[in-house]
């Protein structure tokens, strides 16, 4: 591999003098940014972060000395390679990203380019307004990105393009003239030369330009015309930062609609869906969207059933939402809808959690269309071409003929009212972009052959511009040039775009990946083996950047405290994708910025869930500390907590030993003492051990009772209830209660109460009497050898009850996790393993479920809890692994009320215990659980079945957490 330029330090030097933001050159940042949502990888020289308008100026007037391009990002969402280039990157989100003013009078708001889009939305939204334009990315794309690509989404059928919304803009130029762009008489004068360009190319312009709503590729210079307002702002809408840097825009906002109805049609396919369009527009719908049946199925495979609503047959929907002064007239619209159609097949979908349900299968189309049904990549590319809504249904029928032609497969979704589809498409990316490179140019062909635009609102960028030839004349496109040239005269602006393109197959970021196989770690089983391709499933749409918790996500959680790219998801993979690349990031799995880019990854697991792609840093964490470390001497930490299983068996061995350990433990210099020589943070509590294990205290039990199976295994077999809580009901189903490590000798009181539940619901319990760690302590610090031995020896134990078909019961949600997720991984030719995966089960999940395993509504009801207010914690791994819903559901079906958080407590096992950890471990606490407690009446309960939540809660609190096991088990 080449490696990349060092940094001038002359350049950096300069900028440094000049900003009071942060320039940043290391090569970590470097490779955070070295791509954005698209193919294409453009390493930047380096990174600066402007604190405002003056700091933006300054920049580029360096850049323009020492002759260096400018690329401007916000949340980095672009899919066409918009937002990366040579040279300088701007980066506008992280400081530049206020709502600087709402005027509801005049329906307009005033914002600096980073603010994030829903930020503006909720700004409005006391005001009854809101912004028109909102693509799906719109809870992390900043609206400085909007109008460089001239974003639409759904609502663009009712309001319009951002350029149809956008009033003013405060610029610099290429040339370093700062003026504001706005309309009227006058307004083309603050460019030299341009009234002349356009007096001079008007015929040029009007047939050429604007011929439908969503010809976005090239620049929109129709608003430049006398009948369009000399609308200087609105062209320099979706020139992707070629020819101005924004510093300012004012934008137009609209009434909120009152009660939106969605209305689901049903057809045969998505051509078919696409015919009826043209009928339906004329009932000025709010939104008509086209969903492919094959992403919603995928959408159950991933989310489970209840994630769709029931939605009328079809092999392809339209998604059409109807607004109204009130519900009543939005209803009657929707009727409307359904009689306009040529489907039988309809359902009515007024606002609540079935609409909102929809809307976020549309919203996660980008990354859950990543993957074809095959399980293929899927990439952009050819992401949101467009065509006239009238030629929608004829070209999507070709369009899939052209795909199978090539044998190639993608989801086809996307704003069907506007004529735009987005499909990303397993072209083979692995080896070189030939094929890509192929097939893109003949769906462009085909595009324009309908009339069409190679964007319909992504923007041109490194994926498209190079076909703008195939779209207009070679008069347009010497006016493109010309353009570009009274604003840019030295293309220092985002150059390689839209004017003197670079080649569409350049600079492509997966044939440059090296394939790097499996060997002793975590097979990769959905990614062939293949840890490169594992972390390739980051295409960068960002759902990682944004606040989650509303839709109850957890992910993420280091990125939320922290607002840095290094600590989110994203940028993360991006980090690991340049090491497997190997020309910036050169030191392999031990290469420094890597373990910077992990280091505060709380293994948290949430974006394995939440991420729409299923990138899962967590596993990949772990990969990297066992390909690093293994076979040399590791940070003590991975021995004091990464072995604290080991540990606590040996403190817990007799009751006076673990008596004397938390008696010395408990006294603080003493504590702070031993934290610190095992690598953890001074600030942190040391857990007690239980005197008496759970294990040793019901060997105890039985032995008194005289209970044992026939093959030795202890249990309650077919015997009256030990504990009397149901006498004379004999046990109907077998069930293993399994007490992990840390339930066994750190909260024995988790399981007993779990074992008095249990046996009241009528089960036959079998407490196993070996061991059976899952190794969950050294997954997270990379050790996998460790974890396998321990896996294999769990499997010994459990292995047998789960082939046989009786149910495992696990408590501690991270361990519980570990059987049905990680256990595959790392023994995935281990017939026990899957059949353990598959017969593991949370207490809530068991007790919900329906008979056989479910318990008999005769022997059991959940007790009342009509009187129980609390603060539930999921545990992330709970969330990301198991759901959360079988516990929702057990706790309001009993008559709790509960606030169930949505985010990581912050502990997330050792991550918080760690030195260096402790501050941001606080910082993601104060994300919900802090405040949520603070806010807890009297009397209330903290919920949670995670050790380590129960263990934050406490420390940084002083709230005592409950297990659902014991509040079911107190109130027997």
């Amino acid at each position: 591999m080449t490696s990349q330029p060092v940094p001038a330090p002359d350049l950096v030097d300069a900028l440094r003098a000049a900003v009071r933001g942060e320039v940043d050159a290391t090569t970590l940042r470097r490779a955070e940014y070295s791509t954005d949502a698209s193919n294409y990888r453009v390493v930047p020289t380096l990174v600066v972060f402007p604190r405002d308008a003056d700091d933006v100026v300054a920049a580029l007037a360096v850049c323009r000395a020492h002759g260096v391009p400018v690329t401007s990002r916000g949340a980095g969402t672009s899919v066409a390679g918009n937002a990366v280039g040579p040279g300088v990157v701007l980066d506008f989100s992280r400081h530049m990203n206020a709502v600087l003013e709402i005027d509801p009078e005049a329906r307009t708001a005033r914002v600096q380019p980073g603010v994030v889009m829903s930020v503006l939305q909720q700004a409005a939204a006391p005001h009854g307004l809101r912004f028109g334009p909102d693509p799906s990315t719109q809870n992390r794309a900043t609206l400085g990105g909007m109008i460089g690509n001239n974003a639409c989404g759904p609502h663009a059928v009712a309001y319009g393009r951002t350029a149809d919304n956008t009033i003013e803009l405060d610029v610099v130029d290429g040339a370093g003239r700062r003026f504001t762009a706005g309309a009227g008489r006058g307004a083309l004068d603050v460019v030299p030369g341009l009234d002349a360009l356009v007096r001079t190319n008007m015929a040029l312009i009007r047939t050429e330009f604007g011929r439908f709503g969503r010809q976005v590729s090239g620049y929109s210079l129709e608003h430049l015309l006398p009948e369009h307002g000399s609308d200087l702002a609105k062209a320099l809408v979706g020139t992707e930062g070629t020819a101005v840097t924004i510093l300012e825009a004012t934008v137009r906002l609209v009434p909120m609609a009152a009660a939106p109805v969605l209305v689901c049609l049903g057809y045969p396919d998505m051509a078919t869906a696409a015919d009826d369009v043209p009928a339906l527009l004329a009932l000025a719908p709010l939104a008509i969207e086209g969903l492919d049946a094959r992403l919603v199925d995928v959408v159950r495979r991933a989310k489970g059933p209840d994630a769709v609503p029931a939605l009328p047959a079809g092999g392809g929907w339209l998604m059409v939402e109807v607004g109204g002064e009130d519900l009543e007239a939005a209803l009657a619209g929707a009727a409307a809808i359904v009689e306009a159609s040529t489907t039988p097949a309809s359902v009515i979908l007024p606002p609540g959690p079935e609409a909102t349900a929809m809307w976020r299968i549309r919203a996660d189309g980008a990354g859950l269309a990543g993957r074809t049904p095959a399980g293929n990549p899927a990439w952009p590319g050819w992401e949101d071409a467009a065509v006239p809504p009238e030629r929608l249904g004829t070209y999507l029928r070709e369009f899939e003929a052209l795909m199978a032609r090539y044998g190639v497969d993608g989801l086809p979704f996307g704003h069907f009212g506007d004529g735009c589809i987005h499909v990303r498409i397993d072209l083979p990316l692995e080896h070189d972009g030939d094929t890509f490179a192929a097939f893109i140019r003949e769906s462009a062909e085909l595009v324009t052959s309908h009339g069409g635009s190679l964007s319909g609102e992504h923007g041109d960028g490194r994926a498209r511009s190079e076909l703008l030839p195939l779209m207009y004349t070679p008069e347009a496109i010497a006016l493109l040039g010309e353009f570009k040239a009274l604003l840019d005269p030295a293309d220092q602006l985002n150059p390689g775009v839209i004017v003197r393109p670079a080649p569409l197959a350049a600079d492509l970021r997966r044939p440059a990946a090296r394939r790097t196989p499996a060997t002793s770690g975590f097979a990769f089983r959905h990614d062939d083996g293949d840890f490169s391709t594992a972390v390739h499933r980051c295409t960068g749409v960002g759902k990682c950047r944004a606040d989650n918790a509303a839709s109850g996500g957890f992910m993420c959680p280091s990125y939320q405290a922290t607002a840095d790219e290094t600590h989110v998801t994203r940028g993360r993979a991006r980090v690991l994708q340049e090491m497997v690349n190997g020309s910036l990031v050169t030191g392999g799995w031990r290469a420094p910025e890597v373990h910077e880019a992990l280091d505060l990854c709380l293994s948290c697991k949430a974006c394995s869930a939440d991420c729409p792609a299923g990138v899962d840093v967590a596993a990949y964490k772990a990969e990297v500390l066992h390909r690093a470390y293994r076979g040399r001497l590791r940070p003590v930490n991975h021995y004091a907590l990464g072995w604290l299983p080991r540990w606590a068996r040996l403190v817990t061995a007799a009751p006076v030993l673990a008596r004397t350990v938390n008696a010395v433990l408990g006294v603080r210099p003493v504590a702070r003492l031993v934290l610190r020589a095992g690598g953890m943070d001074a600030r942190r509590s040391m857990v007690p051990f239980a005197p008496v294990p759970f294990r040793r205290w019901w060997r105890a039990r039985r032995d008194q009772l005289g209970l044992a199976t026939a093959d030795g295994t202890t249990g309650v077999l077919g015997t009256r209830d030990p504990a009397g809580l149901v006498p004379g009901v004999r046990s109907r189903t077998k069930v293993v209660l399994w007490s992990d490590s840390f339930s066994d000798s750190l909260a024995p009181s988790v399981p007993q109460a779990a074992l008095a539940v249990l046996q009241a619901a009528g089960y036959d319990v079998i407490v196993p009497d070996q061991e059976a760690c899952c190794g969950l302590t050294w997954i997270s610090t990379g050790q996998l050898d460790g974890a396998r031995r321990r896996l294999e020896a769990l499997l010994g134990v459990l292995g047998p009850f789960a082939v046989n078909g009786i149910p495992i019961v696990g408590l501690e949600p991270s361990c519980t996790g570990v059987l049905r997720s990680d256990l595959l991984e790392l023994l995935p030719d281990d017939p026990r393993a899957h059949a353990v995966a598959r017969a593991t089960h949370t207490l809530a999940e068991l007790l919900t479920a329906p008979a056989p395993l479910g318990p008999d509504p005769e022997v059991w009801q959940v007790p009342d809890l009509s009187d129980v207010t609390a603060v539930v914690q999921p545990h992330c791994h709970h969330h990301s692994v198991m759901g959360f819903g079988a516990d929702e559901q057990l706790l309001r079906g009993a008559g709790a009320q509960i606030t169930t958080l949505a985010g990581c407590c912050g502990l997330a096992g050792n991550f918080g215990m760690e030195a260096g950890h402790y501050d941001v471990s606080v910082q993601v606490a104060e994300n919900a659980l802090l405040p949520a407690l603070r806010a807890a009446g009297e009397g209330d309960l903290y919920l949670a079945d995670g050790y380590s939540c129960r263990t934050q809660a406490s420390d940084l609190a002083g709230v005592q957490g409950q297990a659902l096991a014991e509040l079911l088990a107190a109130r027997l």
